[in-house]
């Protein structure tokens, strides 16, 4: 890793721009991974309901055994990195390179969007619905109520929905005559901040590096999804054997599962053609 020196540095770094987590809001952590990196999950199913019969012994029907399904969610994620600090790198730097801070950076620009990205892709594939369709700012609105109908069909709860988006379609919504004018958060004029409201949906500006390709959106509830995180582990060695300096070591180990009775809850909007 090269160092870049001079005589005289600003006080001052110039820090990178970085967005903060997103995907926490879309998942929960209802199930304890401690001490295992499987955890099986089960399900029951229910039976059709009969006719009544008034004659013979079986009048409610021809009883079958109550079955149930398993879903095995086993941690796939075990991402780590490390870095060293020179003194001479720190202290011809004016110490602007320095750990704990490198740290930090570290986390916000690689850790946070490796895991929100991981996670999106995850809900997204496993929706049970997924509309295809090439958003306009003409149809934006009407692509959302499409995605809301499907999951009301599905008897997905409307209580805990949220919309992640991408800057792309937010700015389509907005320029949609049918949501601005005739929507019913007219009077607010459209979304409101960087996380609003689409007909009583909070909606997330996600970047669009960090969304699967081709999503313009998906609704999501927080139950849907459990995404654990089994380790995290972040230290730094003051003074390592061999080095003189610092030595900056990072590890995570994480996973997100869609939940087999829940994914009705989940609903993609994709671009037809990608």
């Amino acid at each position: 890793m090269s160092v870049n020196y001079a005589s005289k540095y600003a006080s001052k770094v110039d820090e990178r721009f970085t967005t903060e987590a997103l995907s926490h809001a879309a998942v929960n952590s209802d199930y304890e991974f401690i001490g295992v990196e499987t955890v099986k999950v089960y399900s029951v199913p229910t039976v059709a309901l009969n006719d009544y019969k008034t004659t013979g012994t079986n009048r409610y029907g021809d009883p079958g055994e109550l079955d149930n399904e398993v879903q095995e969610m086993t941690l796939t994620k075990d991402r780590s990195f490390t870095f060293t600090i020179d003194k001479k790198s720190r202290d011809d730097t004016q110490m602007t390179i320095e750990a704990g801070k490198a740290l930090n950076r570290q986390i916000a620009e690689v850790i946070i969007p490796e895991v929100d990205t991981y996670r999106f892709g995850k809900i997204c594939a496993g929706a049970a619905f997924s509309l295809e369709k090439d958003v306009t700012k003409e149809n934006a609105y009407e692509s959302f109520l499409e995605v809301q109908e499907a999951l009301d069909d599905l008897e997905a709860p409307q209580a805990g929905r949220i919309c992640y988006c991408r800057p792309s379609y937010y700015k389509k919504i907005k320029l949609d005559d049918a949501f601005t004018k005739k929507g019913d958060m007219a009077t607010q004029i459209a979304i409101k901040g960087l996380v609003g409201e689409i007909d009583g949906v909070p909606a997330v500006k996600v970047p669009s590096a960090r969304m699967p390709e081709g999503v313009e959106f998906f609704i999501t509830n927080p139950a849907a999804t459990t995404a654990p995180n089994k380790l995290e582990d972040y230290t730094i060695h003051k003074n390592p054997p061999g080095i003189s300096g610092w030595l900056v070591e990072g590890r995570i180990r994480y996973d997100a599962f869609v939940l087999n009775s829940k994914k009705k809850a989940i609903g993609v909007c994709k671009a037809a053609t990608v």
